[in-house]
């Protein structure tokens, strides 16, 4: 990775003439700096090491993200402390880590601060991570970009907005929690996230289920079940090329519906996993389904240093009607 750098580096303007740039501050090595040259409207003012950054943000007169590398080198209260300063700047957070150290990592990042994160990420997917980060209403990213990374932020959010509504139709009259106008709870205004799925936030914690034995006799056999599906996925990548059926929504949907049946919890890295695709990918995946109100983020009981990915109880009810009706 490189030297640390021990003091700021003032570096060159990459934004057009008579614009204005985002300013972004790249925590780690210099040489370990992302390429903003395909982004003009993004400018990197400096480079500073992780054991001053917090102190270096809250004293910079404007910034608007936070470039954070191999974050796993950091102590978790030194990143704390950065998370902090970006939030108290109303900053983005672009954080590079590895999958071995994604769990701690993203326990100590409040689920509050924005933030793409990026696990052995190759140069298409911190491009697509900056571009993702700069876009906002206000803002505007070159054409150069669009073709690549925006087409495929794009492609992300339209797939789930169809898993949304094919969730919403599973549910029947019944209803996702929390589902926008014609499903939703009375009482409940959703009106800001049209086609989304929203759940209560840690409904899946605070509603515990019974099960009495019978029940719990069908909930194994329908874990086998879930499970099987599982491995004929995985399966048939030995016979075709892997990203020919690649629908990495579904599979964590299911990984988590067999949890659910398990009563097992799922940490972050091993919902990556189950995703079968890069765990940038997978990561981007988490997010996009957490703000659709199809996941819920929940932390350890027993370990702060970690926290669990749940499915929320709309999306878990809609599983088992699909399975019930599979069955029959």
């Amino acid at each position: 990775m490189g030297t640390a750098v021990h003091g700021a580096a003032t570096w060159p303007d990459a934004g057009d003439a008579g614009a204005a740039p985002a300013r972004l501050l790249f925590v780690g090595p210099r040489d370990c700096a992302p390429d903003i040259d395909r982004v003009g409207d993004v400018r990197l003012v400096a480079a500073i090491s992780a054991p001053r950054a917090a102190d270096h943000v809250r004293r910079m007169g404007a910034i608007d993200m936070i470039w954070l590398t191999a974050a796993e080198m950091i102590e978790s209260e030194m990143l704390a402390d950065l998370c902090a300063a970006a939030a108290e700047r109303g900053c983005s957070l672009i954080c590079e880590t590895t999958l071995a150290a994604l769990d701690r990592v993203a326990a100590v990042i409040p689920e509050s601060l924005r933030t793409e994160y990026l696990v052995d990420a190759d140069a298409t997917e911190r491009l697509m991570a900056l571009v993702a980060v700069r876009r906002t209403p206000r803002m505007t990213v070159h054409d150069i970009a669009r073709g690549d990374a925006m087409e495929r932020i794009d492609q992300l959010q339209e797939e789930v907005a169809r898993i949304s509504r094919l969730l919403g139709d599973l549910a029947g009259q019944r209803g996702l929690g929390g589902t926008p106008a014609g499903f939703a709870p009375r009482g409940d205004d959703f009106a800001d996230y049209p086609g989304q799925v929203r759940s209560p936030p840690r409904d899946y914690a605070n509603m515990p289920r019974s099960f009495v034995p019978e029940d719990r006799t069908i909930d194994r056999q329908r874990a086998k079940a879930v499970r099987r599906v599982l491995r004929q996925r995985r399966m048939r990548e030995q016979y075709f090329p892997a990203d020919l059926f690649a629908d990495p929504a579904w599979d964590m949907l299911l990984d988590l519906y067999a949890a659910r049946l398990e009563r097992q919890p799922v940490s972050v890295s091993s919902l990556c996993i189950a995703a079968a695709v890069p765990a940038t990918t997978a990561l981007r995946w988490i997010k996009t389904m957490t703000d659709a109100g199809l996941f819920v983020r929940e932390a350890d009981p027993h370990d702060g240093r970690r926290i669990f990915i749940a499915l929320a109880e709309g999306a878990c009810d809609a599983l088992a009607r699909y399975f019930e009706a599979l069955e029959e």
